[in-house]
């Protein structure tokens, strides 16, 4: 089973997932943890290889994982603690398991929270994939993941979710970082059923003004979902929750409070 921190709420018989995204762990919603747990019970989670998930015997032995594969993950940690239904939060490469999740299990999801969510790759993002993946086996894959990181968040304000994310990577061993790298290759497919089906979950999504790699796309897709609203903040970049935490907390929690 996957490593998971459970923050109980005295009083609250609703639940608060958080996912965080490739590379990451779950330190990376540290600014949330105090606003979250004064309203709801908070189970933080590190996906497989990622913080202190270590991969087990099994795992070391898996040539791949896929989507699937990794909402199990998710769903084993949420039957262990008897969590039937749960509000989640997800960013970047979270929101597409949280979304593949709500497709898989809709009835264990109350409703989403997407940071930085990814709907759609662009041309230049089709091109830093193919780029990874030529190279990916040749130069150390911190570089690359420095490469990325820079590419995906460039501006001075970025600078803070940049180091925190190279950090955490670098707790993932080069096997994992490739296992995690080959889902980018069901990435297209399942981005484009997505954003013809929806799954009718309340749904907010918390862009940065300066996400201009993925914000196009998410203004596109909330004028055709019901489901779905957008907030965009001001002078930020993709990773929403580290760089304005207060405006994140304050208009996710006014959302989930709502419902």
């Amino acid at each position: 089973m996957i490593y998971y921190t459970l923050y109980p709420h005295k009083t609250s018989q609703e639940w608060v997932t958080f996912v965080h995204g490739a590379g990451g762990s779950s330190s990376i919603w540290y600014k949330q943890i105090r606003a979250y747990t004064k309203h709801y019970n908070v189970l933080m989670l590190d996906l497989r290889g990622h913080g202190n998930s270590k991969p087990s015997i099994k795992q070391a032995f898996d040539q791949r994982y896929t989507f699937d594969v990794i909402v199990a993950d998710i769903i084993e940690v949420l039957d262990h603690e008897k969590i039937e239904t749960s509000h989640f939060v997800g960013i970047s490469l979270g929101t597409i398991l949280i979304r593949q999740l709500a497709e898989t299990y809709p009835e264990r999801v109350r409703s989403m929270v997407m940071g930085g969510a990814i709907v759609k790759l662009n041309i230049r993002s089709q091109i830093l994939m193919r780029f990874g993946n030529v190279v990916k086996s040749v130069i150390p894959y911190l570089w690359l993941y420095r490469f990325f990181a820079f590419i995906i968040m460039p501006k001075k304000n970025h600078r803070e979710s940049r180091l925190l994310f190279v950090r955490e990577a670098k707790k993932l061993y080069h096997k994992e970082f490739l296992r995690w790298y080959k889902l980018t290759t069901e990435l297209k497919p399942l981005l484009r059923f997505f954003r013809q089906v929806d799954v009718g979950i309340p749904t907010l999504y918390v862009m940065g003004q300066e996400d201009y790699m993925f914000l196009p796309s998410i203004e596109k897709l909330v004028n055709m979902q019901r489901s779905a609203d957008l907030m965009v903040v001001p002078d930020c970049g993709h990773v929403v929750n580290v760089e304005q935490p207060e405006h994140f907390n304050k208009h996710t929690l006014s959302f989930l409070n709502r419902l």
